[in-house]
């Protein structure tokens, strides 16, 4: 068992992805709450802007991408159920580990919707390669984490309209061929992780490797892992 770190919004998207009638172009408020977090934990950001509105499509992209904490926060409020916000996160945190329980992930808890918890969520390279395995089922996540950059337009406050421009943290999207995706992820204790797939020739590879000790080593250990998977 070991920190999760961002690998963490692999679930915070299976998540979204597995509600029922789920309409990606809603639009989400965003809240100063949000924000306010980013600021309060100095967490990797969307950048997303207070008062603008933003499809939950989009929101997937800057979860996945620049791996933001806010548009993490953002998907949380938006699907939990409950009368307040914390209420609301507390049970999407509840839906995250209902759905690792259901996926036969026994060496997975989560305590927060973006990998920043106290110290409660953790998984093991086996589990998050079977929820990335099981992630890549849905259409829309496939699409996401293979993007290596992005510009959507949202709407301001004031009703008119700005770009967002949200660039994919994952180095390997185009620096391994057939790469694609999954999720970087990073922190004090989770150290450098990176939840990995790629498909030559017919076939996908998955996998993931946790606490390494740099990006450099994370992105050559995975691409050992894969060339040895290709080869197998």
């Amino acid at each position: 068992r070991r920190s999760t770190g961002s690998t963490t919004k692999i679930m915070t998207a299976r998540v979204v992805l597995a509600q029922q009638n789920l309409n990606l172009n809603a639009k989400v408020r965003i809240d100063k709450a949000y924000s306010d977090y980013i600021v309060s934990k100095n967490a990797s950001s969307a950048r997303l802007i207070v008062g603008d509105k933003v499809t939950v499509g989009q929101l997937l992209y800057g979860l996945m991408l620049p791996s933001g904490c806010d548009a993490a926060y953002a998907l949380a409020d938006k699907f939990g159920s409950g009368s307040t916000r914390a209420a609301r996160v507390k049970s999407f945190i509840g839906k995250m580990n209902a759905t690792a329980k259901s996926l036969g992930l026994k060496n997975t808890h989560f305590d927060s919707f973006d990998g920043i918890g106290g110290g409660a969520n953790y998984s093991t390279p086996r589990d998050l390669t079977k929820l990335a395995s099981n992630a890549m089922k849905y259409s829309t996540f496939r699409t996401v984490v293979k993007t290596k950059a992005t510009k959507q337009k949202v709407t301001m406050a004031n009703g008119g309209y700005r770009y967002m421009s949200w660039t994919n943290t994952n180095n390997l999207l185009g620096g391994y061929s057939g790469t694609i995706g999954v999720k970087t992820g990073s922190g004090p204790e989770a150290k450098y992780c990176l939840v990995f797939a790629a498909t030559r020739g017919g076939k996908t590879v998955i996998g993931t490797v946790l606490t390494s000790s740099s990006v450099a080593n994370r992105t050559a250990d995975a691409k050992k892992l894969m060339d040895y998977g290709f080869k197998k």
